[in-house]
């Protein structure tokens, strides 16, 4: 049995497919084959069904995969161990971030990690949250960076910001007179949303009181999910209702439109974006070297303590 065995029965059971898996692990298709039929000719069971289509694990190969992951990520931390006693931080690092964090948050620190640490190849994707889990628990990134909590037991978080929401309310709204919003004014279907698959848009419904839920305060006959905070902007600039911002986003906007800004009283309500890893802790060095960087950095940009934080996680509502 090896490791390389292990690694190729994982990417099988993940792609369920022989010649998925063995372009993703850079080998020919009969090589994945070969090793796969001789680790099961050693332990003589079957760990694939393959007249499954897809192909599907066998009762004892799903107990087999499951081992296959403590091993392979076991066998991956002695090279973390190598590396930390030579003090060496270098090597791929992935790392997802949420579509509405990182067009604010990544212009403030890349340069400076690059600078600081070249021999590490930074490989960043624009995730959705859900996404960035799965890619964690699948072995696929390294970290990512996210709101939290996400109260999952696979998932470490260390905070990097607690970053307040904005109300962007335009000067025909009936909130617009108000120099700070309260959560009690706040009504559900008078906010321009994100569209589903953004966190962001969970920790607003969770602002709002479930008894807004439903309510028609206003007279638009239209309904609008966007992906897109500078949309939400413009429509809210047309009088078709308010929005909610990101405080980092707000620092962008143009003079001219940050009169319709208004701040929530204390508490605040805020979202805390959080540096995420597995808990295998794989590259916990590059982890380290990354969130050192960030909060060097964010420190001198946001800073808040009267907070409330808001979860991103969907509530249950009841009907």
């Amino acid at each position: 049995m090896t490791i390389t065995q292990l690694k190729y029965v994982l990417a099988v059971a993940e792609y369920q497919n022989f010649t998925v898996a063995s372009e993703k692990c850079f080998v020919t298709q009969p090589t994945l084959s070969m090793q796969i039929q001789k680790l099961e000719g050693e332990l003589s069971i079957i760990i694939f069904n393959r007249k499954k289509k897809p192909i599907q694990l066998t009762a004892i190969g799903e107990k087999i995969i499951e081992q296959a992951k403590v091993i392979v990520d076991e066998s991956n931390r002695i090279n973390d161990i190598v590396d930390q006693q030579k003090g060496f931080i270098g090597g791929d690092f992935k790392l997802g971030i949420i579509p509405t964090v990182i067009p604010t948050l990544l212009p403030l620190f890349l340069k400076s990690f690059v600078k600081k640490y070249p021999k590490v190849n930074l490989l960043i994707e624009e995730l959705t949250t859900e996404n960035i889990v799965k890619k964690l628990t699948e072995g696929h990134l390294d970290a990512g960076i996210a709101a939290t909590p996400l109260e999952n037991e696979a998932i470490k978080e260390r905070v990097l910001y607690y970053e307040p929401f904005v109300g962007f309310v335009h000067d025909d709204h009936r909130l617009f007179s108000e120099k700070q919003l309260s959560v009690d004014t706040l009504e559900i279907d008078d906010i321009l949303l994100l569209e589903d698959g953004h966190c962001f848009k969970d920790s607003i419904l969770n602002i709002c009181s479930p008894e807004t839920f439903g309510i028609k305060s206003n007279s638009n006959h239209f309904k609008l999910e966007s992906g897109s905070f500078n949309t939400l902007i413009k429509l809210s600039k047309e009088g078709l209702g308010m929005t909610l911002l990101p405080y980092l986003h707000t620092l962008d906007l143009k003079e001219s439109d940050k009169k319709y800004l208004r701040e929530f009283n204390t508490p605040t309500p805020s979202r805390e974006v959080s540096i995420i890893y597995h808990k295998s802790q794989l590259k916990i060095q590059l982890v380290e070297a990354l969130k050192t960087t960030i909060d060097g950095i964010i420190k001198g940009v946001i800073s808040f303590s009267d907070v409330k934080i808001i979860s991103p996680l969907q509530k249950t509502m009841n009907n």
